[in-house]
């Protein structure tokens, strides 16, 4: 394990979901030069996740890229390399080694931590950030096949206690009681404003089945009252959650990233309203705000780990094998 790659070189950026992998070459000063994705292999293990991050390194590579970065699901130990912990929405992902069976498939160097910290670190340095985050509290929340989170204080990515801080969707939250969630417990945002939380919820208020968070997306544009309950309600949820943070944390600047919200405007509107119910007098103007660098923001950021965190080495470098 080294520090990270010095200036110049472009690098990998992978973003791991748990319904999708993106990768992107990306060039120094944050330019994108080529990206491809493919479906997440959730259900086939870690092994099998390890082998499709491989493939989508080489399916960008190029001889000039000096390593790679990946911004992973789930609570991410980015000295050790490891996976600590996770939910079951990739199976047998806790405790993967993730840099070193990277490394080992690639023979390139790796870096890694959670997708959404990294998506997050954009805010704050890089072309995107506008260079005033000093003093400024960050609130990011990512909503897609999971509720991820991060949160930055005077500029700085709060990590926590085994690196579990913003951890957004495993907030309490009213509308999910009695819900299942996938870390174990019950109550959780996720259950009831992740993607498959809407469409789970839509399939029990309908009775009609949904293979995802598109169909019942579709039906509510038809006018379908259950589905546009269960997307509004969802919607609400995050509002109410990422409103009381705000509060507690004196938030300068909340982001909301992620697939869900780009649904639509009927998710949006009820979002931004039910946060705005929330705020205390002093920051009744704050409203949430999409990623400064859109939908690259995980792949960015994942490159830029290469910068800023240590790397993992192979035992021999080379093209990707």
């Amino acid at each position: 394990m080294t520090a990270h790659v010095p200036g110049g070189a472009p690098v990998i950026g992978l973003d791991l979901g748990g319904t999708k992998i993106a990768a992107a070459l990306v060039a120094a000063d944050g330019t994108v030069l080529a990206r491809h994705s493919l479906p997440t292999p959730a259900t086939a293990g870690a092994e099998a996740v390890l082998d499709a991050l491989a493939r989508e390194v080489r399916a960008v590579w190029t001889p000039a890229a000096a390593a790679v970065g990946v911004a992973a699901a789930g609570v991410i130990d980015p000295v050790g390399g490891t996976v600590t912990s996770a939910t079951d929405t990739i199976r047998g992902w806790a405790g993967t080694a993730l840099a070193a069976g990277l490394a080992a498939r690639t023979g390139l160097p790796v870096a890694c931590d959670n997708d959404v910290r990294a998506a997050a670190a954009t805010e704050l340095s890089g072309p995107h950030a506008d260079g005033n985050e000093t003093g400024t509290t960050l609130i990011y929340a990512a909503v897609g096949t999971g509720v991820g989170g991060a949160v930055a204080v005077d500029g700085r990515m709060l990590h926590g206690a085994a690196g579990i801080a913003g951890h957004l969707g495993h907030l309490p939250s009213p509308e999910a009681e009695g819900l299942p969630c996938t870390c174990g417990a019950t109550g959780h945002l996720e259950a009831i404003a992740a993607g498959p939380g809407i469409t789970a919820h839509y399939t029990r208020m309908s009775g009609l089945p949904a293979d995802r968070l598109e169909t019942v997306a579709a039906r509510a544009a038809e006018g379908e009252p259950h589905a546009t309950a269960a997307i509004v309600l969802g919607a609400r949820a995050v509002g109410r959650a990422l409103g009381g943070l705000a509060n507690a944390l004196g938030a300068h600047r909340v982001v909301v990233g992620g697939g869900v919200p780009r649904i639509g405007a009927r998710y949006l509107d009820a979002l931004n309203t039910a946060f705005a119910a929330e705020l205390m007098p002093p920051l009744r103007k704050l409203r949430p705000v999409p990623p400064r660098g859109g939908t690259d923001a995980a792949v960015l950021g994942a490159a830029a780990l290469t910068r800023t965190l240590p790397l993992h080495h192979p035992h021999t470098t080379g093209a990707p094998r």
